[in-house]
């Protein structure tokens, strides 16, 4: 690697028991699905509404998946295109391609018609697995793309049921279906080809396993090319960072999506990587009671860890009634995706008993960059704030925005853009050679976030490069004052955006939900006096807008793309 091991000054408060760096093994995932299997082949694998399958059972499926892609001609190199929930489906298909050596580039289940096509396109698919309840918005547009077969599955079909319960669902509308086209396949249908699948030569470092199609914020979707190597390596040190002492059979719970990156790593993967069982919620809980009852039944005699967002903490925190569920299970949480407000991390903590701390990443590293430790270093305080520390076998530097071109030093005045190297970062952009070149640089992925590192090499965020704004000169980064405004006592979210302003430059706008106590008795006006009250005058929002809800993906990620937008079509 680059670097000297002077040029590391986070190795000082390196969380004990973790490896700095690992000797990663150079196998696909389909082999590291094979390898689990020989040593836990009867455990749970997947837990979904309440069917187990074990990875035994998950080994075979995956043979029989990929035998049917293979018989419909599909080979090394094509793309495979799922538009599915959390389900037996999603990782049974997602494996089966990497068991082809192909690709998959996994589509969210509420994008439209032009988004899907968009993606379609973009990455080259030729076969379709995709939920009969959300189909309609696909089909308005796959004769415009080179998708070739189209594999239906209801959500319910490999789930333990009897037949009458699960006609009954859908007749109720209490399990959701929708009208397949004429030639689709039958998800379930191909479960049942005879399991031989064509051995396929795969390289991990350089066959591309996923096509991770970035959130748009930043302009149209691109597909980061990520290898069996990026995927494998990001899981296993995932692994190693939360500790050896963690039971084989524990639970990684899958609230979050599997088509976002996040949850596919570390959710899906770990849990193939560790021996453990993902327990899948094929959409976001309606209550979060509901989540506890999960965690409850299926945490009993083993550990769980959980990969979240802060909107989900937040959610969790604002929960009446979770006394009355047992969830010690629960002891490790990782929350990325955005900024961890310190109340609503140090309140989940309080009434969970689970540790949950901040980690960083991107699309394009597979994601997991970096992470606070789960255990505090020994005789060092707790850091808050921060996005932690580089995983094992990667570093980070701050390099100066102008140019891109000199690495800044140590401390809180040295803020620059945010580089980092290592086994989990991708190839590049998928068609895009400019933009590639661009991002990644001598191996360094510029990730385009405002950062600086402390003298003992934690790494704090200030903010994406683009949302920096600009006002009389003062640079001021919308997240520091979302952050600040968070902790006002009748706010439950607020997201910060700068508007054109012709003499100051730029001015602040911020939109807020309230809790809803405390709807109607708060007003645009108090807001702005606390802001100044506890704020420097240049950070201070010159307007404050209230709102019931903010854009948001479908992990929970603020949109202020979506906020400046419908600003710029007012004003025009």
């Amino acid at each position: 690697m680059a670097q000297d091991l002077g040029d590391r000054p986070w190795y000082g408060d390196w969380p004990q028991g973790v490896p700095k760096m690992i000797d990663f093994p150079n196998i696909s995932l389909s082999d590291l699905l094979r390898d689990t299997t020989g040593q836990y082949p009867n455990e749970k694998a997947i837990v979904f509404l309440d069917s187990v399958m074990t990875y035994r059972e998950l080994d075979d499926a995956v043979d029989r998946f990929a035998t049917a892609l293979a018989n419909l001609g599909l080979v090394k190199g094509d793309v495979l295109a799922l538009i599915l929930p959390n389900s037996f489906q999603f990782v049974i298909a997602f494996y089966a391609a990497q068991r082809l050596g192909m690709a998959v580039t996994a589509i969210n289940p509420t994008y439209k018609g032009l988004e899907i096509k968009h993606q379609l396109n973009d990455s080259g698919a030729k076969a379709l697995v995709v939920l009969d309840s959300v189909y309609a918005e696909a089909g308005r547009i796959l004769a415009q793309t080179g998708v070739k077969h189209v594999i239906g599955t209801n959500v319910v079909d490999l789930v333990q049921m009897s037949g009458l319960k699960k006609w009954l669902g859908k007749k109720l509308g209490k399990i959701p279906t929708g009208q397949l086209p004429a030639n689709a396949l039958s998800f379930k249908d191909l479960m049942a080809t005879a399991p031989n699948p064509p051995q396929v030569t795969i390289d991990p470092m350089s066959d591309i396993a996923a096509l991770q199609y970035t959130g748009g914020t930043t302009g149209t979707p691109k597909g980061a090319m990520l290898t069996s190597y990026n995927l494998v390596t990001n899981a296993i040190s995932g692994k190693a960072w939360i500790g050896d002492d963690l039971p084989a059979a524990t639970g990684w719970l899958g609230v979050l999506p599997l088509f976002h990156v996040f949850a596919m790593t570390c959710c899906m993967n770990i849990a193939v990587a560790t021996g453990g069982f993902m327990l899948l919620f094929p959409k976001p809980p309606d209550t979060m009671l509901e989540w506890a009852a999960e965690v409850e039944k299926w945490g009993k005699g083993t550990q769980m860890c959980m990969a979240g967002v802060a909107v989900l903490f937040n959610k969790i925190n604002n929960t009446e009634g979770l006394e009355k569920y047992d969830l010690s299970a629960l002891t490790t949480c990782l929350s990325g995706a955005g900024p961890l407000p310190r109340d609503v991390q140090l309140k989940f903590e309080e009434k969970t008993g689970a540790r949950v701390v901040e980690g960083y990443g991107l699309s394009e590293s597979s994601p997991v960059v970096t992470a606070n430790p789960i255990v505090d270093p020994p005789g060092k305080e707790r850091v808050m704030g921060s996005i932690g520390l580089p995983f094992p076998n990667t570093d980070c530097k701050i390099m100066d925005i102008e140019t891109g071109d000199n690495q800044l030093g140590l401390g809180e005045d040295q803020v620059g853009e945010l580089c980092v190297k290592g086994p989990q970062v991708m190839k590049g952009y998928l068609n895009r050679p400019e933009e590639s070149e661009r991002t990644l640089r001598d191996g360094w992925l510029y990730t385009g976030d405002i950062a600086y590192m402390n003298e003992r090499g934690w790494i704090f965020i200030m903010d994406r490069a683009k949302d920096l704004v600009k006002f009389k000169g003062f640079s001021v980064f919308p997240k520091e004052v979302e952050d600040y405004m968070f902790s006002h006592p009748d706010i439950l979210e607020v997201a910060v955006i700068g508007l054109p302003h012709p003499k100051v430059g730029e001015i602040l706008k911020a939109f807020v939900v309230l809790q809803p106590e405390s709807e109607g008795k708060v007003s645009e006006e108090e807001i702005i006096a606390w802001c100044k009250e506890n704020m420097t005058h240049y950070k201070v929002p010159s307007l404050v807008e209230f709102r019931d809800e903010l854009p948001k993906t479908m992990v929970g990620k603020v949109l202020r793309r979506v906020l400046k937008e419908e600003e710029q079509a007012k004003a025009s």
